[in-house]
C-alpha cells in the first residue's frame, strides 16, 4: 500500500508541476509535438510504400501456355505438377476459349479478327496462370515449370521483376531506417529540451537534495512529469494522424493518382500509429527526463 501511496502522490504532483511550469512544460510539449507529427507523416508513408510494393509482388504473374497438342488429361496432369512446387501460392486455368472472349470484348478489332475462329482452329493456347508465395523465388518457379511436358512458353515479366523486387527492398530499407531516425532524432530533441525544462528548476532539486531526497525519489518526480508531456504532446500528431489520413483517404476514394497505387484503409492502420505515437511520446519523455535528471544535473 506504501508504494502505491508513494506513486499516487509522485504522479499527483508531477501533473501539478506540469501546470505550475506551465511556459516551460508548452515549449517541450511543442517539441514533442512537431517532431510526432514528423514522425507520423514518415510512418504512414512508408507503411503505404510497403503496402504498395506488397500489393505489386503479389499482382505478379508466371503466364505458363500449354501446347495445342495437349490433351484435357495432360492438361490436369500438368496442372497437378505445377501446383506441387514449392513457393506456388495459386495455379489457375485460363482457357483458350475464355481468353479469346475476353480479347473479342475488349476490342472490335480482335472481334473482326477472330469472330470465325473455332477452338480447333484458334492459335491461341491454354495458360495456367501461376502465383507463387515469395517473390525473389519468381525465376527458380519458372524454370521449373519451363522443363514440364506440353509447356511451350513461360512469361513473368523476366528481368523488370528482378528489378522490381530489388528497387522496392532498398525503398523498405530506406523508409525504416528514415522512420528509427526521425524517432532517435525526436528522443535527443526532447531531451534537450527538456534539459532546459528540468535545468531552470535546479535549485527545487538541490533542496530536494539537502532534506535528504534519495537520488530515486528526485528522480520520479520529473520521470513522471515526462510521461505527462509525452502524452499530452501526442494528443494534436494523433488527431491529425486519424482525422487526416482519414480525410486524405476518403477524398481520392483509397487510391492514389490511380487503381494501381491503393491506400491502406484508414481502419484499424490509424488506431496502430495512435498508439504506437502515444508510446513514443510516452518513451522519449520519460527518456529525456531521465537522462536530463541523470547526466546533466549529475545527480
Amino acid at each position: 500500500m506504501k508504494v502505491f501511496r508513494i506513486l499516487s502522490r509522485n504522479i499527483r504532483d508531477s501533473f501539478k508541476s506540469v501546470f505550475r511550469n506551465f511556459s516551460l512544460s508548452i515549449a517541450s510539449i511543442s517539441c514533442i509535438t512537431i517532431t510526432l507529427i514528423v514522425v507520423a507523416i514518415a510512418i504512414v508513408l512508408s507503411d503505404n510504400v510497403n503496402n504498395f510494393a506488397t500489393l505489386v509482388e503479389k499482382d505478379v504473374t508466371i503466364v505458363t501456355f500449354i501446347s495445342n497438342e495437349a490433351t484435357s488429361d495432360d492438361i490436369k496432369s500438368l496442372g497437378a505438377k505445377i501446383e506441387a512446387l514449392d513457393n506456388i501460392d495459386s495455379v489457375t486455368f485460363d482457357s483458350k476459349m475464355d481468353i479469346m472472349k475476353e480479347m473479342m470484348e475488349s476490342s472490335d478489332v480482335f472481334n473482326n479478327i477472330m469472330s470465325n475462329w473455332t477452338e480447333e482452329t484458334t492459335p491461341i493456347q491454354d495458360t495456367y496462370l501461376v502465383k507463387v508465395v515469395d517473390i525473389e523465388g519468381i525465376k527458380n518457379v519458372a524454370d521449373e515449370i519451363k522443363k514440364m511436358d506440353f509447356v511451350t512458353v513461360v512469361k513473368y515479366g523476366e528481368g523488370m521483376v528482378e528489378q522490381l523486387v530489388s528497387i522496392f527492398d532498398v525503398v523498405r530499407k530506406i523508409s525504416i531506417g528514415l522512420v528509427i531516425a526521425l524517432i532517435i532524432v525526436t528522443a535527443f530533441l526532447i531531451a534537450n529540451t527538456i534539459k532546459i525544462t528540468i535545468f531552470s528548476r535546479k535549485r527545487e532539486i538541490e533542496i530536494m537534495r539537502l532534506v535528504g531526497a534519495s537520488n530515486i525519489n528526485i528522480k520520479i518526480p520529473f520521470i513522471m512529469e515526462g510521461l505527462f508531456l509525452g502524452i499530452m504532446g501526442a494528443i494534436i500528431p494523433i488527431c491529425v494522424t486519424i482525422f487526416g489520413y482519414i480525410a486524405l483517404y476518403t477524398k481520392f476514394d483509397g487510391q492514389l493518382f490511380s487503381p494501381f497505387i491503393s491506400l491502406i484503409t484508414p481502419e484499424p492502420f490509424v488506431y496502430t500509429i495512435s498508439l504506437i505515437l502515444l508510446l513514443i511520446g510516452m518513451a522519449v519523455g520519460m527518456f529525456g527526463s531521465l537522462r536530463a535528471v541523470k547526466k546533466y544535473l549529475k545527480i
